[in-house]
């Protein structure tokens, strides 16, 4: 027997609202049990450093991810390539509380600009540590840094020291509004002006901590001062930059230079002698104690609201001590494979 067709294209539109209910619903489901599907195995924490051109940066990632093994953690490491990119940072960091991780250890490029992002992680019920760089907010766990006021007044002693407290020199500074190279800066003037009075201080430009505006930088201090006797260089590239710059005239040990930070370039200029000195930190460290006291807030441990690392001067006399090697050679393999 011949069934009848039925008319589904004539009465289909008036169950449509139950047809699109039903696939609503289905979707809701679906999505309830893909999120089911991915549920961490482990805590994440998000490690948010202010660039990564540079090796201090991978110290402390090292010093973070040596952290996270011991605990048994996951970290997401993630930063913008350059430390002028506040924009891109502060979207790193709201992608991190969107994703609701366990907890961020955060280096803030800007003193200011990253304050609204840091409220929304503290709003959004996501402990959070800043390390390298202060910022104007105390919605955070811990503090972890250099003294770098304190290292800034070691550079000053040591030049005032080599250059027999008299003489020109210049500053070349990483960025407006980096609150811990500004330390830095204000440290080494404030010590300059009280200890080396005779000692001016004729330039002072920032390199943008990027490696080749602060090698332009030195050549124009250089061009305009070219009886020129000393740079305080206060991170890693502008130390870079005065280096080269020097090197282009000449001039490499006879203008001298205590800069701040290191890599293997500038450890093999300070034993060359066309360092005199580099005022080091513990980046490894750092980055361990950010993402530690973060571990120990998920334990039920009050940690400390600021730890403060003591910077050292590196000469080309101490550089063999073995406190010395340790900090120059950070056991980044280990932990992050390169």
């Amino acid at each position: 027997m011949k069934l009848p067709r039925l008319a589904l294209t004539t009465d289909f539109k008036k169950y449509r609202p139950c047809a699109s209910a039903a696939l609503l619903s289905a979707c809701v489901l679906i999505i309830m049990a893909s999120a089911a599907c991915r549920k961490r195995e482990k805590p994440v924490y998000a490690v948010i450093p202010k660039g990564q051109a540079d090796i201090y940066w991978q110290s402390i990632h090292a010093g973070a991810a040596a952290a996270a093994q011991e605990a048994g953690v996951n970290i997401d490491w993630n930063g913008p390539e350059m430390e002028t990119d506040y924009t891109k940072q502060i979207g790193i960091l709201d992608d991190f509380i969107n994703r609701h991780v366990d907890g961020i250890e955060l280096a803030p490029s800007d003193i200011d600009a990253q304050v609204p992002a840091i409220r929304r992680a503290h709003q959004a019920g996501i402990p959070l540590s800043i390390i390298d760089s202060g910022v104007n907010t105390d919605e955070y766990v811990s503090f972890v840094a250099t003294d770098n006021y304190g290292g800034g007044v070691l550079a000053a002693k040591r030049l005032g020291e080599i250059l027999h407290h008299k003489g020109d020199v210049a500053i070349i500074g990483v960025l407006p509004g980096a609150a811990s190279t500004t330390a830095r800066e204000k440290g080494f003037k404030d010590t300059l002006a009280k200890d080396s009075p005779q000692m001016k201080i004729v330039a002072f430009q920032y390199g943008m901590s990027d490696r080749a505006r602060a090698l332009a930088v030195a050549e124009d201090i250089l061009s305009a001062h070219p009886s020129l006797d000393g740079f305080f260089t206060s991170n890693e590239s502008s130390t870079i930059g005065a280096v080269q710059g020097l090197k282009q005239r000449g001039l490499l040990g006879k203008v001298k230079i205590v800069g701040f930070d290191s890599s293997p370039s500038l450890v093999d200029d300070v034993r060359a002698g066309n360092i005199d000195s580099l005022v080091l930190q513990d980046p490894f460290q750092m980055g361990y104690q950010g993402l530690k006291t973060l571990l120990d807030l998920r334990a039920g441990h009050t940690p400390p609201k600021r730890i403060d690392l003591p910077p050292v001067l590196l000469t080309r006399d101490n550089m063999n001590e073995p406190k010395m090697q340790k900090l120059l050679n950070p056991d980044i393999q280990r932990y992050l494979g390169k």
